[in-house]
């Protein structure tokens, strides 16, 4: 009866200690824009947390337009919470650009597409990332 307990508490620690690896391994976000309106220039992305928002991304990454899609791979996320915002930097300005009343003259979109006007809101954009890479498609 001890061996079979002591065989069942190193089984019990066994699992706790996989387990505990598993969730803090390091993951992939594939993020895919399938309708940029043209291929000029690059779509650019950025990864943030809810804290930063807006403010300052963890991962900021561009890619060139192909056949009007874009795809870009945010590597080394720690399991979390997270929103994607991505916008069409047509003109190579390494900015957003506005008319005059605040309205984008560029196309953007955000991670789990939500259909509101204003600016993004992070808790319909966010998005977990737990024990599996994550691939997300976002539309203009």
């Amino acid at each position: 009866m001890k061996v079979f307990a002591a065989i069942f508490a190193l089984v019990v620690i066994f699992q706790t200690s996989t387990t505990t690896i598993k969730t803090t391994e390091k993951r992939t976000i594939t993020v895919t824009v399938p309708n940029v309106t043209s291929n000029e220039g690059e779509v650019r992305y950025a990864l943030y947390n809810k804290k930063d928002f807006m403010k300052k991304p963890l991962q900021s990454v561009s890619s060139k337009v192909k056949g009007k899609k874009s795809t870009v791979i945010f590597v080394d996320v720690e399991p979390g919470e997270y929103a994607v915002i991505c916008f069409h930097d047509a003109n190579n300005n390494n900015e957003m650009d506005f008319e005059g009343n605040g309205m984008p003259l560029e196309s953007y979109g955000v991670s789990n597409n939500p259909m509101s006007f204003g600016p993004p809101q992070y808790d319909e954009a966010k998005f977990e990332v737990a024990d599996k890479d994550v691939t997300l498609e976002i539309k203009f």
